[in-house]
């Protein structure tokens, strides 16, 4: 731990550009998943285990697209549309049952569908780490010390393109508006005749669809794996617990941070403890809640 901490600050600072730049293009993808989480915990009051799996399929999706040689960008148009649809369908046959029980009815559902999704996808496409090959130049700098692949650079583009759409749809158009209100009280939007039935329905579908982009983000810029969700359903989790529900500037936030923490918690400490920095950092943020959670209550007494 002592040399890499020298190696990052004393003998190749310029190391850190690396690091920095790898945690932004992770962040961003990262904001994608934790976004969709943060709409589906706030709407519908579901915590969903299975959301790194939904990513995970995204990624298989984009694969097995690529496979039958169809071009990126319309990769990402397919995918989006059938993770929709079948998010959809996954709340009518499942969630639709389980919005009105407790949390752990939702956690024990979401976590059957996790399972379930890890062995389809292992009996389809097998237990094999597998990536897409896009074929993209490779650019470098600083005497080849610091390299920044075309498809990274591409995934922030596309991951940002998404962002903002998600943004605008959210804020301008009427379903957003209806989604913002169900949130806020569903007996009231009932009452305003909003179908809250279908404001769920869509929630959980575009919550799906965001998944897809992100898995097909992964896909192109890392591996895939049909027992890897868990890691994306943890960071998801580890973002919305720091940023808060529906708080699209905080998703973002934290998942540029979250990202950085895991790529400097990798270099410092070794890959293997990449995927435990965000458990760390979820660990943090519910202690410090509960602290201040105790000090309000005895300033209340």
């Amino acid at each position: 731990m002592i040399d890499n901490l020298q190696l990052l600050f004393v003998w190749a600072p310029i190391i850190n550009i690396q690091i920095i730049l790898e945690g932004i293009f992770v962040g961003a993808v990262f904001a994608l998943s934790a976004y969709g989480l943060a709409l589906v915990w706030g709407v519908m009051n579901i915590k969903n285990l299975a959301q790194g799996d939904f990513v995970i399929m995204g990624g298989y999706l984009a694969l097995a697209l690529n496979y039958a040689n169809v071009p990126l960008l319309l990769i990402m148009l397919i995918v989006i549309p059938v993770m929709f649809v079948y998010g959809w369908l996954i709340y009518v046959i499942m969630i639709r049952r389980i919005i009105d029980q407790d949390m752990f009815v939702s956690l024990l559902a979401t976590f059957g569908l996790s399972l379930l999704m890890q062995q389809v996808l292992n009996l389809v496409f097998g237990p094999e780490v597998q990536t897409i090959n896009t074929d993209l130049p490779v650019f470098d700098a600083f005497d080849n010390m610091v390299t920044i692949p075309s498809s990274k650079i591409l995934s922030l583009i596309l991951a940002g393109a998404l962002a903002a759409a998600v943004v605008t749809f959210m804020k301008k158009s009427r379903t957003g508006q209806a989604i913002r209100a169900t949130a806020q009280d569903p007996r009231a939007a009932k009452v305003l005749g909003i179908d809250t039935d279908k404001v769920y329905a869509f929630t959980f579908a575009l919550n799906s669809a965001l998944c897809g982009a992100a898995g097909v983000l992964v896909s192109i810029i890392w591996v895939i794996q049909p027992f890897y969700g868990i890691t994306y359903s943890v960071r998801s989790f580890a973002i919305v617990t720091a940023a808060g529900l529906g708080n699209l500037p905080g998703v973002i936030g934290a998942a540029f941070g979250i990202g950085l923490f895991e790529k400097y918690a990798g270099m410092i400490f070794g890959t293997v403890y990449e995927v435990a920095a965000p458990v760390f950092i979820l660990l943090i943020v519910l202690m410090w809640r509960q602290v201040l959670m105790n000090r309000n209550r005895q300033v209340v007494q």
